[in-house]
């Protein structure tokens, strides 16, 4: 009886191993079905990648690991508009270099940061405006909003500073921050003097730029009604919104002229379509 019941019990461990081993074996089928999946969606980045790893010429992108989810959607939407936006922080940019994203996808608009609050001024942005001027990419300038200083002075700051013409991209209002000294409501009041302030000067109603969450939260109410440039840098979001008009979907991107990492945006339409928002000739 012993015996047999001794059987019984190795039968019974040998089955268990079996089926465990089944189950690992099954787990690691899963596991190399979906890392297939995402090689092969991946494909043109990782390719990118390896190239750029072998590559001998060291002004490409050390960080490159960031390319393959940008050539990722860049692919995905290259019936699209790409285009940048700096600041001082690319320090000085090789303009006459500056015609491509990742050597392949062509820039057609930069947006040049201009300044800051009631009197922050980017130190590059009259060089970067200037040397932009004569290139056959169309540029625009951004204001970056302190929400615990006057906003009409604010857009008075922005108004001295940027000199717009025909054939420029609107005015941007760029928020982000939350104010630490006055009320949501309060910030929005000063947004719309901003707002209406530059577009009684320039005589074009400006873009608004945020990040997905701070507009969907506090602002898609009241300035649902104006071009909106939204960032969201979430890996698994790879179309943009309807209503954004501009999508900045990625701050680790790589051209050549500019040492170190850029913004990246796509404009959600045609080259066509994106030449109708610019401040017309008359």
């Amino acid at each position: 009886m012993a015996q047999q019941r001794s059987k019984i019990k190795k039968t019974e461990k040998k089955g268990n191993q079996v089926r465990e081993t089944k189950w690992v074996w099954t787990i690691v089928g899963m596991l190399l079905f979906f890392l297939g999946l995402l090689t092969w969606h991946y494909r043109a980045g990782i390719v990118y990648y390896f190239r750029v790893a072998t590559s001998k010429d060291k002004s490409l992108s050390k960080e490159a690991k960031y390319d393959i989810r940008n050539i990722e959607i860049m692919s995905r939407h290259d019936d699209k508009v790409f285009g940048i936006d700096v600041s001082t922080y690319q320090e000085v940019i090789d303009w006459q270099q500056v015609n491509t994203i990742n050597d392949q996808f062509p820039i057609d608009f930069v947006f040049i940061r201009a300044t800051m609050g009631e009197k922050g001024v980017d130190d590059r942005f009259g060089r970067n405006w200037a040397k932009i001027h004569n290139r056959a990419i169309l540029r625009g300038a951004y204001h970056y909003f302190r929400p615990n200083e006057n906003s009409v002075r604010q857009a008075r700051n922005f108004i001295r500073k940027v000199k717009l013409q025909a054939g420029d991209l609107p005015p941007v209002l760029d928020i982000e921050e939350h104010p630490r000294h006055q009320s949501m409501d309060s910030l929005k009041v000063g947004l719309k003097r901003w707002l209406d302030e530059v577009e009684t000067h320039y005589k074009v109603k400006p873009i608004l730029y945020s990040g997905d969450k701070f507009y969907s939260d506090f602002l898609e109410k009241e300035f649902a009604g104006y071009t909106l440039w939204i960032a969201n840098y979430n890996f698994w979001v790879e179309n943009p919104k309807e209503h954004w008009t501009f999508w900045q979907f990625s701050e680790k991107g790589t051209v050549r002229g500019i040492r170190g990492n850029v913004d990246l945006n796509i404009y959600n339409g045609k080259i066509e379509e994106l030449e109708e928002l610019l401040i017309p000739f008359k």
